[in-house]
């Protein structure tokens, strides 16, 4: 069969072009703004990417068209696929059905942290000889591709809370049926198809319904939308996750740090310690995501201290606070936040990584729920934690510079914020503030003007070894 998929070049559109390839389609795919590492990783798996929407693209007509969630009428692609009746579906139908079927699905859902845990728990499962298929909303490092069918009943897969089409509304995750589910995390997001948290804990509520009775939902235990959501009806299992004191009551699953950046700590279950966790990420964050991952591979058979061993030898995820150089003492990170919370936790991780050595934070709100200014009064608090912030406004938002202006921050307040209006202009800023060893993390859901390279580029110009 030949499929052909609009948008491909999405993290979870290319997922599913590896698994249709995998099942031994001819694959073919079309997007626009291609850029790596989803791009890289199609081409070395022979897919064909057309540049742009065109309805020549069809041709030779294609059996079946899976339709991105980007996709919307008026697309020119979109519209030749129904105008010559091409047989279409959403990528989370396509993938339920010819996928998912009948096997136990593990399913990591939540506004933040879902790639890093889908990843963790992966991993931990590969450690202990699972051939669990996968898809992953990005690039783990410890795998070649972001999805593989597998050979076991087993599947793990990012669970997402954003629509499947323009003709199906409904939640990617509602497709999925998982018997077990992590949800990491309940925020507003998504601004753009949804109107507020009670919309999404509603559709979190549907995904609640999915999991049989004998499934295994895994969740943090102070986290008020998530309670929301659960409190409209569940029928499963439920296991909750902390981190050190911060609930009164017991937990299912604990971690106690062992080292303020979470770098170590020390896992509890039922009030017994398991194992130390010693490993290359940082953050309280991840710390929640390592257990959360722990909780839901014992689900399936792998016992705690076996999860533990297999965490510490765990390389993270592509543009998850992945350092891409060192220069001249200067480190460079990519980093995938685009919500203030993100920021927030993933600054702070490195602050108390690094301590007092200088933070620059180039941050660009691309998402649609940040150029729609929804999270703009939480926006400038989240990167408290750096030194110099360096706000990208390539799509001229008329409301950031004017909010950065406006700016009087809070008693004891030493961040310094700019904004800049194109590439260059953040690059000449970033290394105006450059006066030694210093970290800049660069943040954003996109391919952000090329910037992580051109960045390099300059300071290998300035300091060449």
């Amino acid at each position: 069969m030949h499929i052909h998929i609009l948008g491909i070049c999405g993290t979870f559109m290319g997922s599913l072009a590896v698994l249709a390839r995998e099942l031994g389609h001819t694959v073919t795919g079309s997007d626009q703004g291609v850029y790596p590492p989803m791009s890289t990783q199609l081409e070395a798996q022979g897919i064909g990417l057309m540049e742009g929407y065109r309805a020549e693209n069809l041709e030779p007509k294609p059996d079946l068209v899976l339709i991105g969630n980007a996709m919307s009428r008026g697309n020119p692609e979109v519209e030749a696929v129904l105008n010559r009746n091409i047989d279409y579906m959403s990528g989370p139908e396509w993938l339920a059905r010819e996928v998912l079927r009948h096997r136990w699905v593990l399913a990591v859902a939540g506004t933040h942290g879902k790639t890093t845990t889908t990843s963790m728990l992966l991993w931990i499962l590969e450690q202990a000889g699972f051939d669990a298929g996968y898809l992953v909303g990005g690039v783990p490092k410890d795998f070649p591709v972001s999805a593989r069918l597998g050979s076991s009943d087993f599947f793990v897969i990012e669970a997402d809370e954003y629509d499947s089409a323009f003709f199906d509304k409904r939640s990617k995750f509602v497709h999925y049926r998982p018997h077990t589910l992590i949800m990491n995390n309940l925020e507003f997001d998504h601004a753009d198809i949804f109107d507020n948290v009670e919309a999404i804990e509603r559709q979190f509520h549907h995904l609640v319904r999915t999991v049989p009775s004998s499934g295994l939902i895994i969740r943090p235990a102070n986290d008020v939308h998530l309670d929301r959501a659960l409190e409209m009806g569940c029928w499963s299992g439920v296991q909750t996750t902390a981190i050190g004191s911060e609930v009164a009551y017991t937990t299912d699953w604990r971690a106690e740090l062992l080292s303020e950046d979470g770098s170590r700590f020390m896992v509890v279950h039922h009030e017994q310690p398991v194992a130390t966790v010693t490993w290359s990420q940082t953050g309280l964050h991840n710390v929640r995501n390592a257990l959360a991952a722990i909780a839901a591979a014992r689900h399936v058979g792998v016992t705690p201290d076996h999860a533990v061993a297999a965490l510490c030898r765990f390389s993270g995820v592509k543009r998850r606070m992945e350092l891409l150089a060192e220069i001249h003492g200067v480190s460079v990170y990519d980093d995938f936040a685009h919500h203030p919370t993100a920021i927030a936790t993933t600054l702070e991780g490195l602050r108390n990584k690094v301590g007092d050595e200088p933070v620059i934070a180039l941050i660009e709100p691309r998402s649609n729920t940040m150029q729609q200014g929804v999270h703009q009064q939480a926006l400038l608090p989240s990167a408290v934690a750096a030194d110099h912030v360096i706000w990208a406004n390539l799509n001229q938002l008329e409301w950031l510079p004017a909010l950065v202006t406006a700016w009087q921050g809070g008693e004891g307040e030493t961040v310094r914020h700019y904004v800049g209006e194109s590439v260059d202009a953040l690059i000449e800023q970033a290394l105006a503030n450059v006066n030694g060893p210093c970290h800049i993390v660069i943040m954003s859901n996109g391919g952000f003007g090329g910037i992580h390279q051109k960045l390099i580029a300059e300071l290998e110009r300035r300091y060449p070894v």
